[in-house]
């Protein structure tokens, strides 16, 4: 069975990115473990991969991204969870994130709660004025999809006018609100950076 390599986010955690391997059966049981007292909200599986020597491949990360890295003995960089997905996939030999996350029964109610506080703080966001014209397309950062802002609070994924956070929770495939400012870009910039950038001094 073939090791996994992943790329983790927090919404406690905003611009910083986690990168690290464990076994295909272990993932999420190492996933949940990262959830502890210190960690107010659980992880969220940006991607995840299994790849051939997932220890190299996780150790060529770390150097690729050695200037950002936050400190030596912790494996958390701030850098766009697309930095280090984009070349994640030229390794992978399967694309596990679903997998992973349909795994993880230990995020109970309460703590997804907490998170959505968590995210949920400050200002929606508007794109007209984060800077974002109608018509700019925003990426996916999980794989290719793109998304074509149609308003201020609104977006088209296809056909279909909807909300930003809709069309996260379409594509996640869940049943709750995710934060879609850590799940796209908009000229190859996080959407929480362009946000934190627009309402930093928001109340």
């Amino acid at each position: 069975m073939s090791d996994i390599v992943y790329v983790l986010t927090n919404a406690a955690m905003p611009g910083l990115v986690k990168i690290g391997y464990t076994s295909q059966a272990e993932a999420q049981t190492r996933i949940a473990q990262l959830y502890s007292t210190g960690v107010p909200v659980p992880f969220d599986v940006a991607f995840a991969a299994t790849v051939e020597s997932a220890e190299k491949v996780e150790e060529a990360l770390h150097t690729a991204f050695g200037p950002s890295r936050i400190n030596s003995k912790r494996e958390f960089f701030r850098i766009d969870p697309e930095q280090a997905i984009a070349i994640l996939r030229l390794f992978q030999k399967e694309d596990t994130t679903v997998e992973v996350e349909k795994q993880g029964g230990e995020i109970d109610a309460e703590s997804l709660a907490a998170g959505e506080q968590l995210r949920k703080k400050g200002p929606n966001m508007n794109f007209q004025e984060m800077g974002i014209p109608v018509g700019a397309l925003l990426r996916y950062t999980r794989n290719n999809t793109t998304v074509t802002v149609s308003g201020p609070k609104k977006v088209k994924l296809g056909d279909e006018e909807m909300p930003l956070t809709a069309a996260t929770r379409q594509l996640l495939q869940i049943d709750y609100n995710p934060s879609p400012r850590l799940y796209w870009t908009y000229n190859g910039r996080l959407l929480l950076d362009v946000y934190k950038e627009t309402y930093e001094s928001t109340d």
